[in-house]
């Protein structure tokens, strides 16, 4: 850049190259990382409120079966995103996870009529993981344990919500883990 009578050095143009070279020299350190060290985390354990579904089903055939399970059961898809779908597109290769938000609106105004501030946790969420030796788990966190926090102070319909969503997402994830 041709140094102006605003920059006579030439020191814009400059600070522009340097931070450029930075954001490269940054970028490579962080390409830099192994990938490899995703796959080798600790497998999905059952902590306090989950349910965890170990199968023998490859992670696309869970997905699939987790689709399906939903629609069955009457329920709803809200939401969907994948950390192994966005590294993929960024050429990377991670172990496949999903994380499928499921609800259903006549559920939603009875949630939200019981307690406002329960609606941040809708949808619920079901999280498919794959595991190093080609099969996936099945994990979700149930809906009692989700909404526990928020009954004090809410209307007893949302225990009453909390339990009837406890029995469909069991069923939704028997459907889907079943051989």
């Amino acid at each position: 850049m041709k140094p102006s009578s605003r920059d006579p050095e030439g020191a814009v143009a400059m600070k522009s190259i340097d931070r450029r070279s930075l954001i490269g020299i940054t970028g490579s350190l962080f390409l830099a990382i192994p990938t490899a060290s995703l796959a080798q985390t600790a497998p999905m354990a059952a902590r306090q409120g989950w349910i965890v579904k170990s199968t023998a089903h490859g992670f696309a055939t869970l997905v699939g079966r987790l689709d399906e399970s939903v629609k069955a059961n009457k329920m709803g898809l809200v939401t969907v995103a994948s950390a192994s779908d966005g590294a993929k597109a960024q050429g990377f290769t991670i172990p496949g996870n999903r994380v499928v938000g499921v609800f259903r609106n006549d559920f939603a105004r009875r949630m939200l009529a019981a307690s406002i501030p329960a609606g941040i946790e809708a949808p619920i969420r079901f999280y498919i993981t794959e595991n190093a030796n080609g099969t996936s788990t099945l994990s979700y966190k149930t809906p009692g344990t989700v909404f526990a926090p928020y009954f004090d102070g809410a209307a007893a319909d949302l225990k009453t919500l909390a339990a009837e969503l406890d029995v469909i997402f069991a069923k939704i994830a028997e459907d889907a883990t079943k051989p």
